[in-house]
C-alpha cells in the first residue's frame, strides 16, 4: 500500500483511505456483518485510514468501529483513526441538527467518541463543521487541549473556509481539511486548495466517487431506497439527474477504453490531484472495497487527464451537492 504524507505534521495515512459513514446512516440499511467484514478486509488490503463521526447514525457507527476494535485489539494499533464532533443530532429525531463549536462542547464529544471507539486517543479529530457563533481560536483551542493531554494526536477541520482555516492554523497546527471532492464537486481547486498548500494542510476528499453517481452504477432515481439520502440532493433529482447521467456516460466510456471501472477512473483523478492528499471513499460491501483498491494501479496519462478535464471540468455537474440549508453550512 502506498502511503500519503497528510501536511508538515507528521501525519502518514494509506494512500485510499475508507469513509465509513454509509455503512450506519444515509444509503439505506446498515448490513452490520458485511460492514465488519469490509473493514477486516480493508486491514488485510493495508487501508489504514478509517473515518468516522459521532453524528453517523447518531453515534452507532462510532460504537460499530468500537465492535471491530474489541473482536482483535490488535486492530487499533494498525488504524490511523479519524473522527468528528460539531454537528449536534436529536437522538430523538436525527432530522433535527444543530451545529456546536463550543469548549465545553468539544470537550464531552472527544470523551463520548473516545468511550464509543473504545481507545485512549484518535489519531485525527476534525471540527465536522464551524460554529458561525464561536469564534475558531476558541474551538480549536479547546481541541488544542485534548492534543495536549494525549487525547487527540492531530487536528482537522471540515468544510471550512479559507479565512477560516488561516485561523485555525494560527491558532493550533492543522493536519487536514475535509471536503467533498471528485470529478463532480472542484470548487475546492479555486480558493481552499491553494490556501492548503500554502500552509502545507493535507487534503482529505470524502465523496470521491459523487456519492456513487461515478461509479456509473446509478441510472434511475427510483432506485434509491426511501430512506436514501440522495432522494434529497439537488444532483439526483429530475433534470439535474438526467444531465450528470449524461456526463458519467462519458466516463464510462473512457473507462472502457482503458480497461478499468468508472469508480477505479474517478478515484485516480483525484489521486492524480496531488500527494498531499488521500480520499476516503465510502463503503460497506467488500467488492466495492476491493474495486477502489484497484484504482491504486491505475496511471493516468497527462493526455488522459486533460480529457477528463475536458469531459468534466469545474461546474459541469447539475445541481448544487447539498440542499440549500446543508450547503449554507459549507465553506463557513
Amino acid at each position: 500500500m502506498q502511503t500519503r504524507q497528510l501536511g508538515h505534521s507528521g501525519l502518514s495515512v494509506s494512500a485510499l483511505g475508507l469513509g465509513c459513514m454509509g455503512m450506519s446512516d444515509f444509503y439505506g440499511q446498515p448490513d452490520d456483518a458485511e460492514s465488519l467484514r469490509t473493514l477486516a478486509r480493508a486491514l488485510e488490503l493495508e487501508v489504514n485510514f478509517f473515518d468516522t463521526s459521532d453524528m453517523y447514525g447518531p453515534f452507532t457507527n462510532e460504537e460499530l468501529l468500537g465492535r471491530f476494535f474489541k473482536e482483535d485489539k490488535t486492530r487499533r494499533q494498525r488504524v490511523v483513526l479519524a473522527t468528528k464532533f460539531g454537528i449536534v443530532r436529536d437522538p430523538n429525531d436525527p432530522s433535527r441538527r444543530g451545529i456546536s463549536g463550543r469548549p465545553e462542547y468539544v470537550r464531552q464529544a472527544c470523551e463520548g467518541s473516545l468511550q464509543r471507539l473504545g481507545t485512549d486517543h484518535i489519531d485525527l479529530y476534525y471540527q465536522h463543521r464551524v460554529d458561525p457563533t464561536v469564534p475558531i481560536e476558541e474551538t480549536v483551542g479547546a481541541m488544542s487541549r485534548l492534543v495536549e493531554e494525549g487525547k487527540v494526536r492531530f487536528l482537522g477541520l471540515s468544510e471550512a473556509g479559507a479565512d477560516t482555516i488561516r485561523r485555525a492554523h494560527a491558532t493550533h497546527p492543522i493536519s487536514a481539511l475535509q471536503t467533498e471532492y471528485s470529478l463532480w464537486s472542484r470548487d475546492v481547486e479555486q480558493e481552499i486548495l491553494p490556501t492548503l498548500r500554502e500552509l502545507h494542510i493535507g487534503l482529505v476528499p470524502y465523496s470521491p466517487l459523487g456519492r456513487g453517481f461515478l461509479t456509473g452504477e446509478i441510472q434511475r432515481f427510483e432506485d434509491f431506497a426511501p430512506d436514501d439520502y440522495r432522494r434529497h440532493s439537488p444532483r439526483f433529482q429530475g433534470e439535474n439527474f438526467a444531465k450528470n447521467l449524461r456526463l458519467v456516460s462519458h466516463l464510462r466510456e473512457l473507462a472502457q477504453q482503458k480497461g478499468v471501472t468508472a469508480s477505479q477512473l474517478a478515484l485516480a483523478w483525484v489521486l492524480a490531484q496531488g500527494d498531499d492528499l488521500a480520499p476516503i471513499p465510502g463503503t460497506k460491501r467488500v467488492k466495492h472495497l476491493e474495486e477502489n483498491v484497484g484504482a491504486l494501479t491505475v496511471t493516468l496519462s497527462p493526455d488522459e487527464l486533460r480529457h477528463l478535464d475536458e469531459l468534466l471540468p469545474p461546474g459541469a455537474a447539475a445541481g448544487t451537492r447539498y440542499p440549500a440549508a446543508m450547503m449554507a453550512m459549507v465553506g463557513r
